[in-house]
């Protein structure tokens, strides 16, 4: 019986010791989470204000011939692939990749750029062709970053290394839920780049002012050719924050799982305990009074 006292407090303090491990990583992930919201909410006036210009351009000039706008038939499609370096975060890591999987009819005609060591192993592990690898910056995203791997893609998808472009990273809804999300990055379509509506705009001058009359130095088309890769930069920015603060938000919530669990596991524990050695000393009284009884 004392043996059984001893397993069970042994078991106490490793579920303990558990618990400020998961109560520390919680804190941490709360932190980080400010850090990304923060960081998403600087980004916005920029990125609305360039969507806005590019809006009004393509708005002015019809079709254009950029060669980022124009469809082909589609043979190969490459993936854009945001996941963690670390796992400790609920489903957030598998989400992502099962979305890419019902996505691919055919993994022979797929090509994966993984920004994450998770999806990198998981892809790896089921032989997709991983045509580039980043990792360690899931956590940190950095728009230079984020500027070399649109680059490649976009250097890829004009030399017709495959036909179309999609990006598949987590929405950030809220602390307590994030989202899957898949969007189509190449090639651009027109209806992409429509001016945003008068309530989502930047106030600044440029959108107050009537472009009707505007005359575009240099042409429409040399303007679009700069302003489309750091359109698409921006976008894969944008996704990697998000997916920055949904990491994040779904290691508090899973962090914050386990800490409620490890202490539904002390308290049931304890009070094993609390049975157990009420029951031995229960055990050792009666001991001592038969002991008695038959002295006398």
């Amino acid at each position: 019986m004392a043996e059984n006292v001893q397993d069970i407090k042994r078991r106490i303090k490793s579920v303990n010791s558990t618990k400020q491990i998961t109560h520390a990583m919680e804190m941490v992930a709360s932190a980080k989470l400010r850090k990304s919201r923060e960081l998403a909410e600087n980004r916005y006036p920029y990125f609305e204000s360039m969507i806005h210009s590019m809006g009004r351009i393509v708005e002015r000039t019809g079709k254009s011939r950029n060669v980022f706008m124009n469809q082909r038939e589609v043979k190969k499609t490459a993936y854009i692939v945001i996941t963690g370096d670390k796992g400790l975060a609920g489903g957030y890591n598998v989400n992502v990749a099962k979305k890419v999987e019902e996505h691919i009819k055919d993994k022979n005609n797929a090509v994966i750029f993984a920004v994450g060591a998770r999806g990198r192993d998981h892809f790896r592990n089921r032989d997709y062709k991983i045509q580039e690898e980043f990792l360690g910056i899931s956590e940190h995203p950095d728009f230079f970053k984020a500027r070399q791997i649109t680059g490649l893609v976009m250097e890829a998808f004009k030399n017709e290394e495959f036909d179309e472009v999609y990006m598949v990273y987590t929405r950030f809804l809220s602390t307590i839920s994030q989202h899957p999300y898949m969007m189509q990055l190449l090639p651009l379509e027109a209806e992409d780049l429509k001016p945003i509506k008068k309530e989502k705009v930047v106030e600044v001058a440029e959108t107050k002012k009537d472009l009707t009359g505007m005359l575009y130095e240099p042409d429409p088309e040399t303007l679009l050719d700069y302003l489309i890769p750091n359109y698409v930069a921006n976008t894969l920015y944008g996704a990697m924050i998000e997916s920055a603060a949904s990491e994040q938000g779904a290691r508090r919530t899973a962090m914050e799982s386990a800490t409620t669990n490890a202490n539904d596991m002390i308290d049931a524990l304890t009070l094993k305990f609390n049975r157990v050695r009420q029951a031995a000393i229960t055990q050792e009284i009666s001991e001592i009074v038969s002991g008695a009884e038959a002295l006398n």
